[in-house]
């Protein structure tokens, strides 16, 4: 087995999971496993800087933050396949799509399929993703763009009544989140948040569930103090082991990484230096993981930490407006790929994730739902002062101009 490069998104609390592919030898099979793997590997660096990215604008206004960076990709990719024009080079490059060009579907299918194949093979981790569409009943959606889910995200179209039935769609979108997150996302969309204007709404849905390859004793665990970013201390359940693991150090850093059962995925942990937390996570990018990373080298490491428990809730339209896809979210937006027109925007870009870590190991789950609106017609309310023309519009001939301060006038 071949273990992928090492760079890796950290979702909160600076936690990762590092995942491994596998190929093939021998002739045209090999080959193609090769290239698969370099599109995958390609896939990861790309879902990395954009979870960096992320992360930067997140952590401004966030205190304990916790995500899924890859049910996010993942949900936005499904948006990107039915866009066009300037709408899906803005994405691309949020992204970090730009390198994979119209490889990003079939490497997102396979590194699914690589991911879930491989936990389902490995006792004490589980991890499942999912992703789905429900759209309006009777809109002219195109075959292709239904096709194309379909192979690479194993996502049908499910029917759904927006314009006459929205809080029954709403309940069935939760309903699969929940069942598919293990009830740890009960409500990813909340009321209201689909209105009779909404045409198409994406999920993506990540469960992931794994037992420490060294467990934590319970006995072990005692209550300590925790200090804050204020300086003021609060006091925690602290869970302790000594064992070899990956370790790395810096002058200001340490690292250290806990596997999970099999060795195939892990939990990073990062603890900047006391008092460089917030100019340390600042500047935390997806190439500097990647050097950190490549540091670590076996250590015996007596680690001691939290037992926590975390859930968090975004709106992410302004934060992926920022980054630059701001037509998306706009009567600008091209959407065309999906339906044949421009007559769609995404409304709206919701993201909840839960995490808990105790001695025996995390369970974690994340959804991201992606709301697909019809675009509203530009509202002019010509209700104070205003400036009229009448003209010949062949020759562009002005007739007459005019002005209106008070239509009760004569």
């Amino acid at each position: 087995m071949k273990r992928m490069t090492r760079r890796t998104p950290i979702l909160a609390l600076a936690c990762s999971l590092l995942f491994f592919l596998s190929w093939s030898p021998g002739g045209l099979a090999q080959e193609q496993s090769a290239e698969m793997e370099t599109l995958n590997m390609a896939l990861v660096e790309a879902n990395t800087q954009f979870a960096f990215d992320l992360y930067r604008v997140l952590r401004e206004d966030s205190g304990n933050l916790f995500f899924s960076p890859y049910s996010i990709s993942s949900a936005l990719a499904i948006a990107y396949a039915g866009a066009r024009g300037r709408t899906a080079r803005q994405m691309a490059e949020v992204l970090h799509f730009t390198q994979l060009q119209g490889a990003v579907h079939g490497a997102f299918g396979d590194l699914n399929a690589n991911l879930v194949d491989r936990t389902e093979e490995t006792d004490g981790v589980q991890l499942s993703i999912a992703s789905a569409l429900w759209g309006q009943t009777g809109y002219p959606f195109l075959d292709g763009y239904l096709d194309l889910l379909a192979a690479a995200y194993d996502a049908p179209m499910r029917s759904a009544d927006f314009a006459g039935a929205a809080e029954q769609a709403r309940i069935a979108v939760n309903d699969w989140v929940r069942d598919r997150t293990q009830g740890l996302i009960p409500e990813l969309l909340a009321p209201d948040s689909i209105t009779p204007a909404t045409r198409l709404v994406l999920a993506n849905a990540i469960y992931f569930l794994g037992t420490w390859e060294a467990p934590f004793d319970p006995l072990a665990t005692q209550t300590a103090p925790f200090t804050r970013l204020d300086g003021t201390d609060v006091a925690v359940p602290m869970m302790h082991l000594e064992n070899y693991f990956q370790y790395a150090e810096g002058p200001d850093f340490q690292a250290i990484e806990l596997p999970y059962v099999g060795g195939q995925m892990a939990m990073t942990l990062v603890l900047p230096r006391e008092g460089t937390f917030e100019a340390f996570t600042a500047g935390m990018t997806a190439d500097w993981v990647d050097g950190m990373l490549a540091q670590m080298l076996p250590e015996k490491v007596f680690v001691s930490m939290p037992r926590f428990e975390l859930s968090s809730d975004f709106a992410l339209a302004d934060v992926l407006s920022s980054l630059g896809m701001s037509d998306a979210f706009s009567g600008a937006a091209d959407f065309s790929g999906m339906d044949g027109t421009r007559s769609l925007f995404i409304d709206s870009v919701v993201h909840k994730a839960f995490v808990s870590v105790d001695e025996h190991g995390t369970e974690a789950a994340a959804a991201t739902g992606v709301m697909m609106t019809l675009s509203l017609p530009t509202t002019m309310r010509i209700d104070r002062p205003f400036v009229f023309l009448i003209r010949d519009l062949e020759t562009e001939t002005i007739l007459f101009l005019g002005q209106v301060l008070d239509p009760t006038e004569g």
